[in-house]
């Protein structure tokens, strides 16, 4: 304000002290507006916590309802108990957790899940959607880091589905190991090892099972594929190779190529079958069914040394039914913070998307 509009309020006395008084209400109002934006970004004022009721109960199979066209799975139910985790402030769309007792690998945790925008879209009501299993690396224990705001999987995912360049997948983030990363590095590489958590039963058939109880899903592999960074790089890609019936697609970043948890041990027959040269061999010989394996691969840090393997593999067995995608983030490290934005930029999003099912709009 210059120095003539002030003397004109004051010479208009006390009309211009109420309206000075209302503008500072409605300052203070937009003030507390953005304040509170970014209380509820930081989750101080937020629902987090909350019971989720899902909006699709009158669709379960079991219940009736309206009928999916014939490549949906409907809702199986029963519905689990979901809590709201947090809110991508991109779009205000929910993370959800639930604890998940697995019935066929007898172990229990966290899986968070995530609906893309397009799920409650009414032309889609009665359409199954594709599903991403998110998989981190390390421990993956007691958290599953996809779950969080900042790496900005999420409001990627939404971004893209909403530009074409994704499918709008589901997100299914489950733990990755039965207990935290210990000193010594134990893991359990995705796999049913002997005489451990059945962590391979839980990553492709428990959670899976979770999913289509709760979501309307692609009733075929076309709509089922993994992600993963580092080790659940390699969980993802051993599952897709291991278990091509159930799923079609991964986008590994910066994954190691054989399995080396120290908890193999005395179990090289096992150790074998969970180790995707011999995998991806064997899928070679009976001929299919094709699967598309999509690589990434940062140029710093531990990527360095993970690059000539994954070349090598994608040289020995990227043939036939083994469709592979190999690209290079080039100044980014072997981190989530690289391989989200690199998996579109690069476009193995893209191309899996390409090669799987999406939903399917009401006639």
């Amino acid at each position: 304000m210059n120095d003539g509009s002030m003397r004109r309020e004051a010479r208009l006395g006390r009309r211009s002290l109420r309206r000075r008084w209302i503008g500072g209400v409605v300052a203070v109002v937009v003030a507390g507006a953005v304040a509170a934006g970014a209380m509820t970004y930081f989750d101080v004022f937020s629902d987090t916590g909350e019971t989720v009721h899902l909006d699709g109960g009158q669709d379960r199979a079991a219940g009736g309802g309206a009928p999916g066209n014939s490549m949906t799975r409907m809702p199986t139910g029963p519905e689990p108990e979901l809590k709201i985790a947090g809110t991508i402030p991109e779009d205000g769309s929910k993370v959800m957790v639930t604890t998940l007792a697995g019935k066929k690998s007898g172990f229990t945790g966290k899986v968070w899940l995530w609906l893309p925008p397009q799920y409650k879209d009414p032309k889609y009501a009665h359409s199954g959607f594709p599903v991403m299993i998110a998989l981190p690396g390390g421990a993956g224990f007691p958290t599953n880091y996809w779950m969080g705001k900042d790496l900005k999987l999420e409001a990627s995912i939404s971004k893209w589905s909403q530009d074409g360049s994704s499918l709008p997948f589901i997100l299914a983030m489950p733990v990755l190991n039965p207990q935290p990363e210990s000193k010594d590095g134990l893991y359990w590489d995705g796999s049913d090892i002997p005489d451990q958590p059945k962590m391979g039963t839980w990553l492709t058939e428990d959670v899976p099972d979770l999913v289509r109880a709760a979501f309307r899903t692609i009733k075929s592999r076309d709509g089922w594929a993994f992600m993963g960074s580092s080790t659940g790089g390699f969980a993802g890609l051993k599952a897709v190779l291991q278990k091509p019936d159930l799923f079609k697609a991964v986008i590994a970043g910066g994954p190691d190529i054989v399995p080396d948890s120290r908890l193999w041990n005395g179990h090289p027959k096992e150790k074998a079958e969970n180790s995707p040269p011999q995998l991806a061999k064997e899928l070679i010989d009976r001929h299919g069914p094709d699967v598309y394996l999509g690589f990434q691969v940062g140029t710093k840090g531990s990527d360095v040394a993970n690059r000539p393997p994954i070349e090598k593999f994608i040289k020995d067995y990227g043939k036939g039914p083994v469709k592979t995608m190999f690209r290079v983030d080039e100044g980014g490290g072997h981190d989530a913070y690289t391989y989200v934005p690199g998996m579109h930029d690069n476009g193995l999003i893209q191309w899996i998307s390409q090669h799987m099912q999406g939903p399917v709009p009401s006639p």
